[in-house]
């Protein structure tokens, strides 16, 4: 097994595992923050790094059904959320491509003071 590339994000607002504490996404990738996971509130990202993703599956959600891929953190294969593989109903189409993060899942960090904050 060869050995694991991490990115590093720059911005002022870093969102990072709860688990390892690897990067995960930059706080302007942010489409929705009124998205609902598994275990309760859950942020939607256009972009998401340090990530892995399972097996697609169908999934019946709120929304109705969509294909979708657990995520998880590359570093500690926490799961994370999912990632929006196809939605089968035309007015949530723009959720394709989307990555859906648990908010438990994750702390956020403020680059410019070190603080981390939890959600």
């Amino acid at each position: 097994m060869g050995q694991m590339f991490k990115e590093y994000l720059t911005g002022p607002r870093i969102y990072c595992c709860r688990n390892c504490r690897a990067h995960s996404a930059d706080h302007e990738q942010i489409y929705s923050k009124t998205f609902k996971g598994r275990y309760g509130r859950a942020y939607l990202f256009n972009h998401v790094v340090n990530v892995c993703l399972g097996p697609r599956e169908d999934r019946l959600l709120n929304t109705g059904l969509h294909t979708v891929a657990d995520i998880y953190c590359n570093n500690c294969h926490q799961v994370l959320g999912w990632k929006y593989e196809q939605a089968m109903e035309k007015k949530e189409k723009y959720k394709e491509g989307c990555d859906d993060f648990e908010r438990i899942a994750f702390v956020r960090w403020l680059v410019r003071t070190g603080v981390l904050r939890r959600n």
